[in-house]
């Protein structure tokens, strides 16, 4: 089963999955300055240990950010090609969504909670 959506309805979902990707990328930017901060002030081996850790996964984040952002602008081309080939009633038009890409920005939705929360956590015993 196909799942439809208006084309103003996932115009509007990838404005707001860009604008979560943008606010992820800026935490993540901010959590790499406190990082700096807990790796200037420790020098044991396991904090160090957890700080190689999270630089580690907030590369992979960021790198994840960029495909997703990049693969939802090819999607909103689709979605303008589709508009300006078939421009008679496109308020009224349903198209496929791409449920993969959804999926995709709920697994990262997951993930990046779930960092967040450890990255916190570390936080709060090492300052």
């Amino acid at each position: 089963m196909t799942n439809e959506k208006y084309l103003h309805e996932l115009h509007s979902d990838h404005k707001m999955w860009i604008s979560e990707l943008s606010l992820a990328s800026d935490q993540l930017n901010s959590f790499q300055n406190r990082l700096q901060e807990v790796n200037a002030a420790n020098t044991a081996t396991e904090i160090r240990a957890q700080v190689e850790h999270f630089q580690n996964q907030f590369i992979r984040e960021n790198e994840v950010i960029d495909i997703l952002i990049h693969d939802i602008n090819a999607e909103e081309q689709t979605i303008a090609a589709n508009a300006q080939a078939n421009n008679v009633a496109t308020d009224h038009r349903k198209v496929a969504d791409n449920a993969d890409l959804r999926d995709r920005m709920a697994t990262f939705n997951k993930i990046f909670t779930e960092l967040k929360a450890e990255f916190t956590s570390f936080l709060a015993k090492t300052l």
